[in-house]
């Protein structure tokens, strides 16, 4: 069975460089035989959080909010594409995951992080590791960080130069623990879950 894994990115300035590691990241688990499906923030839409998708009543949640929840419910695993505003995460991507709650839990995520300079978005992975795991989400212990993004994959997402060349030697392992991470929750989900019963 294929791993059903959502990309999740979250950056909404016109001129995004961060996809170019999304769609580098989406090709890299098709090829491993996964089944990837990006969820851009922008292009979900959802509105500035007023209410959880959990505090709708059944059947009257905005449709592009239903639709998400339903995918993060079917899902084995999450992957996190994460940039760096200000020493910390971008405001899209965390307001399309507070509309949800307990859609997440008891699956794993992994973040991979970039930023235009050298330090490569760790900052803003520093922060998610303490966000996922208040929704249920098991981190992934391994993280992915890309800095210089503009240097290191262009505009189709091919990894360039000696940044490039790191994020080649270092995808493998890092979509190999993600792996393991979804094997091994999904066989926990599979015996139950805490308060289930």
């Amino acid at each position: 069975m294929a791993d059903r894994i959502l990309v999740f990115y979250g950056s909404y300035r016109s001129d995004r460089t961060g996809i170019r590691l999304a769609n580098y990241i989406m090709a890299g688990l098709r090829a491993l035989g996964a089944e990837p499906e990006l969820i851009d923030a922008k292009v979900v839409g959802l509105p500035m959080l007023d209410r959880m998708y959990k505090e709708y009543p059944a059947g009257t949640a905005p449709q592009a909010m239903e639709t998400l929840a339903g995918k993060i419910r079917d899902a084995d695993a999450f992957l996190f594409v994460v940039g760096e505003y200000n020493w910390n995460v971008q405001a899209g991507l965390k307001n399309l995951v507070d509309h949800y709650l307990e859609e997440w839990a008891w699956r794993p995520g992994a973040i991979a992080s970039y930023s235009a300079g050298r330090v490569a978005g760790a900052r803003a992975s520093l922060a998610w590791h303490g966000i996922l795991p208040e929704l249920g989400i098991a981190v992934v212990p391994r993280t992915l960080t890309v800095g210089s993004i503009g240097d290191a994959l262009d505009a189709g997402g091919v990894p360039t130069g000696a940044g490039g060349a790191a994020l080649e030697k270092a995808f493998p392992r890092f979509v190999e623990d993600l792996a393991w991470w979804t094997a091994a929750t999904r066989g926990a989900r599979a015996r139950g879950v805490p308060g289930s019963s």
